[in-house]
């Protein structure tokens, strides 16, 4: 556990995404998976009101509200820290004054919480002024339907330039960010972005932690994956990816862990970040992921796999 940022949430090492909640995973699969991180020890959901949208039949805000009646069933809303983010689902794809308030009143009645605990600007919006759009996410904190505020998909000088304006206007502050990053995709971060990050004390917060499954060692060359994410996670599979596994593999075994454990325990001994994102949508899946929760690397593996 380690506290985020400047505030008193204090999060697991891995932050369990709701990404597949409502789409690949439907609501007992979901409850199953969720039951068992809160019973190894996980803490931090990670969701939006987009989720999951592009499953049919969908409309977004299915991944919220699973979520909120799992919360209501197992009565345990204190020990979990809540996540969810707005400005990527239809009609409220900008981050307008209107659009904030709005899409956190909606969020907040699917999770059947009072408050959020910490909710992302989704997208930046370049056609809104950020002094309104801050100011709306400031307002949600002072009337205490959020708890903290944070940032996604943001570049280095945007970022930068909205935590100047919340420091001039006293705004309630950006406290995290999160980005795309893993072992094998790196350069976005890694770099401008991290640095003012760390200038200003943010928490990391990095989704696609696993290249979307990639880094779980199920792709190999000439294997066949049955998963929605099977073509996205297939680019990586050059020489750079393979190499990646090939360490992966050698780490895992000299740990009696998994390969996606390792690749996650890289990500969050990186600078600046507290907890990787990782979802799952089965209790084996899950069972890859779970062991990050006590697991530490030597510097030197983190080295040898930074170096790669």
């Amino acid at each position: 556990m380690a506290i985020l940022s400047t505030t008193d949430l204090n999060v697991s090492r891995l932050c369990l995404g709701g990404n597949v909640f409502g789409w690949t995973a439907d609501e007992d699969a979901s409850f199953a998976v969720l039951d068992a991180y809160a019973a190894a020890g996980g803490n931090f959901l990670d969701t939006a009101d987009v989720y999951s949208a592009w499953a049919d039949g969908n409309s977004g805000g299915e991944s919220e509200s699973i979520i909120g009646r799992w919360l209501a069933r197992r009565g345990n809303r204190d020990d979990v820290v809540v996540a969810t983010k707005v400005g990527m689902l239809a009609g409220f794809k900008n981050q307008k004054r209107d659009t904030v308030l709005t899409a956190a009143e909606r969020s907040l009645k699917r999770l059947g919480v009072d408050h959020i605990d910490l909710y992302y600007n989704h997208l930046d919006d370049p056609d809104t002024p950020l002094e309104e759009t801050l100011a709306a996410y400031d307002q949600l904190v002072r009337d205490g339907k959020v708890r903290y505020v944070a940032a996604s998909n943001f570049s280095a000088d945007r970022l930068a330039k909205a935590l100047e304006i919340q420091e001039r206007e006293g705004f309630a502050r950006f406290v995290a960010l999160q980005p795309e990053y893993n072992l094998v995709s790196r350069d976005q971060f890694e770099g401008p972005l991290r640095s003012v990050v760390a200038e200003h004390g943010l928490a990391t917060v990095p989704y696609f932690s696993l290249a979307k499954g990639f880094l779980t060692g199920k792709y190999r060359p000439g294997v066949e994956v049955s998963s929605a994410r099977a073509g996205a996670a297939s680019k990586y599979l050059d020489e750079h990816g393979l190499q990646v596994l090939e360490v992966l593999d050698e780490l895992a075994e000299t740990h009696a862990t998994t390969v996606a454990a390792v690749a996650l325990a890289w990500l969050a001994q990186q600078p600046t970040v507290a907890a990787p994102i990782a979802s799952a949508r089965t209790l084996e899946q899950l069972n890859d992921l779970t062991p990050v929760l006590g697991l530490e690397l030597a510097q030197a593996e983190v080295d040898r796999l930074s170096a790669i």
